[in-house]
């Protein structure tokens, strides 16, 4: 009872605030008709994959291989970027990696296998000589002294052999180890010298060049903007509204480059996170059908359809007063409960019927 008493209250202040002169005013009834209840969104149109295209190291601008609006595939090179000192670092490594390949010291390992054939052949004769002074002995031949001598040459040349043969095996484990390092010190150099020749990561359309030969490249400046020939629109939308939209809604858009058509969309991805700075969440959408030219970054507004009621009574929301409330023709004021409401009609709920005219109010 009291919200119906404030709501009159207010109803009749506005109709002395917006009836303060006799002027002839439109009258109109109330309309079964359909309306849709939406939340507004404006936004920009993107690439489907759109990015910028960075460089990895600083450099010269060597070559620049693609103008705007061609197509490229996937790996297909954008720039050369320039830089002496990764070339030298390349061919260093390279030269490196030639000089240390296991093939290039197979004389080292010969040399070692030699040494331990050699061993092996002293060896051999030390226990030979040996064997036959231990059988003098036995025989009261010789002295003490030249089987003692047999027998520590015998045990020296075992000794000598194992050491070449560990000497063998420690330079046939570092040669390959410095062959393997070599090589991968090489295809490293080679991979940091790959990030001098930027390629495209998509299929699609170069949309923007930034850099032109002899320019310095970076790091921190985009080169170009590439994406693919499809679009998404992406929208923001109030954190207000947010909790309305979902997957799957229904889109109405309009653009100022195709003024007098309206295209429909439907929501395909809400992003989670807010965006701090704009109180605003983005939401993504795509087009039913394409118009016949489109191209990133163009702006437009949209409407997000919630719901949609038919034949329900309506009015224009010009008439509406204080949004509560309406003239009728013989200048009261009619207070209403409303329902759903769009940007030109709102459904009424109670308060009025469909034979009732009611009054404009004056501006």
């Amino acid at each position: 009872m009291l919200n119906n008493m404030f709501r009159l209250f207010f109803c009749i202040v506005s109709f002395f605030m917006f009836n303060g002169c006799g002027k002839e005013v439109e009258t109109t009834t109330a309309q079964r008709t359909d309306i849709v209840e939406s939340v507004y969104a404006s936004g920009v149109l993107k690439s489907q994959n759109q990015y910028e295209v960075f460089s990895r190291a600083v450099g010269v601008v060597k070559s620049v291989f693609v103008h705007e609006g061609d197509s490229v595939k996937k790996g297909d090179p954008l720039f050369q970027i320039e830089n002496r000192s990764s070339s030298l670092t390349t061919e260093n490594a390279r030269l490196t990696a030639l000089a240390n390949d296991l093939s290039r010291n197979k004389e080292k390992l010969a040399e070692a296998a030699l040494n331990i054939g050699f061993a092996q052949n002293k060896l051999s004769n030390d226990s030979l000589l040996y064997i036959r002074q231990r059988s003098l002995w036995r025989q009261n031949i010789g002295t003490k002294v030249e089987l003692e001598q047999r027998e520590l040459s015998y045990q020296y040349a075992k000794i000598n052999l194992k050491k070449s043969q560990v000497a063998y095996d420690d330079l046939n484990r570092q040669l390959k180890l410095i062959s393997e390092q070599s090589r991968n010190n090489l295809k490293m150099a080679q991979n940091s010298e790959d990030d001098f020749v930027i390629k495209s990561e998509v299929d699609g359309l170069v949309y923007q060049l930034n850099a032109q030969r002899g320019e310095l490249a970076t790091s921190t400046i985009p080169l170009a903007v590439l994406g693919e020939s499809d679009f998404v629109l992406e929208l923001n939308v109030d954190e207000l509204d947010i909790v309305k939209i979902k997957e799957g809604q229904k889109v109405v858009v309009r653009m100022d480059s195709y003024k007098n058509e309206v295209f429909s969309a439907t929501i395909r991805f809400v992003y989670p996170m807010m965006n701090d700075r704009t109180r605003s969440f983005k939401v993504e959408a795509v087009m039913d059908r394409f118009p016949r030219q489109l191209y990133p970054n163009l702006t437009f507004e949209a409407n997000i359809i919630i719901r949609t009621k038919k034949g329900v009574l309506t009015i224009p929301t010009s008439y509406l007063m204080n949004d509560s409330c309406v003239l009728l023709e013989n200048g009261t004021v009619q207070p209403l409960r409303i329902g759903l409401k769009d940007y030109s009609i709102v459904e009424v709920l109670s308060g009025l019927d469909s034979k009732t005219k009611i009054r404009k109010p004056a501006p």
